[in-house]
């Protein structure tokens, strides 16, 4: 469907993530730094376009029998307001609201914004990586807060006689909020499948199983900790009489050589050379006091995972 000329102008080659009507041929429109409504001809107006730039800090909506009004506000610039019809005042505000999101950094380029929710003074927007929650008179202002799905292991749902819990474990805890029944099954629908795909996996169970396998290898100890295959072993050659052995030249013997190489340039000079060995010594001393408080932390580690299995076999 092509757009009026008018609004064609208004656009000004941007692009339209978004369309919807306002009843008889009004249409709202979301670009990705505002939001366009037009007003067709009518018996006492000409058509208009009104421009409402997505840079809001605040965004409140007053809902009456017929008409409800969606108020951007702009802090020191004021506020805009527009109306719509309030039987599709969800379907008009979830557009807005993702374009403010956009543009306001809350949500990353390429983000997806699914739904939109409100029960009361409560505002739920549940994007394809993040759920952000508003609480308050406003649908949405600078006290939002925001959990990513990357840190989310589990969702569960508890169901009440008026309310539904939604517990998110996120990050080794739990973050809740209620929403009213006849809402919970589309909310947990689109909150499921947002978090699932996101993790790539088919259901929570199958979340829950990634968790516990994720959790049960950051958790298991190692005895000792590795350094590779460590410092070059020093030549022992002469120690004991009776046991020699030919080694490759490695890069400690090379080191020590190219500075005996240069021991008579810095006679002539003044200075003296640093001693080789004694720069091997302090550095092999400061790997081995490395290693020695690694293990102490291991072994600490270790009996703490030792009591605590026993104290789980106790029933404690």
């Amino acid at each position: 469907m092509s757009l009026p000329e008018i609004v064609q102008s208004a656009l000004d080659d941007e692009s339209v993530a978004a369309r919807g009507g306002l009843g008889g041929d009004d249409l709202l429109l979301v670009t990705p730094t505002r939001t366009l409504v037009y007003r067709a001809e009518g018996l006492l107006s000409d058509e208009t376009v009104a421009e409402y730039p997505h840079d809001a800090e605040r965004v409140g909506v007053s809902e009456g029998r017929r008409k409800a009004e969606i108020t951007l506000d702009y802090g020191l610039d004021g506020e805009e307001s527009f109306s719509v019809p309030t039987s599709g005042l969800d379907q008009v505000l979830h557009p807005v609201l993702a374009g403010i999101l956009n543009a306001r950094g809350i949500t990353d380029p390429g983000e997806t914004v699914k739904q939109t929710f409100r029960f009361s003074e409560l505002t739920i927007v549940v994007t394809s990586a993040r759920v952000v929650r508003h609480i308050g008179a406003a649908v949405w202002d600078e006290d939002y807060e925001a959990y990513h799905f990357d840190g989310v292991t589990d969702l569960d749902f508890e169901e009440g006689s008026v309310a539904t819990s939604v517990v998110i474990t996120i990050d080794g805890g739990q973050e809740r909020f209620k929403a009213p029944n006849e809402q919970a099954r589309a909310l947990r629908e689109t909150l499921v499948d947002a978090v699932c795909e996101y993790h790539g996996v088919e259901d929570v169970d199958a979340l829950r199983r990634t968790a516990a396998a994720d959790d049960d290898d950051s958790a298991e100890p190692s005895d000792r900790v590795s350094f590779g295959d460590g410092p070059d072993p020093l030549d022992t050659s002469g120690v004991d009489g009776d046991v020699e052995e030919e080694r490759a030249p490695d890069e400690t013997s090379e080191r020590r050589e190219a500075s005996t190489a240069s021991d008579d340039e810095f006679g002539d000079s003044g200075f003296e050379s640093a001693s080789v060995d004694d720069d091997v010594a302090q550095e092999l001393a400061e790997l081995r006091s490395v290693i020695e408080a690694q293990n102490e932390r291991l072994d600490r580690q270790e009996e703490t995972i030792q009591q605590l299995i026993e104290e789980l076999r106790q029933g404690r």
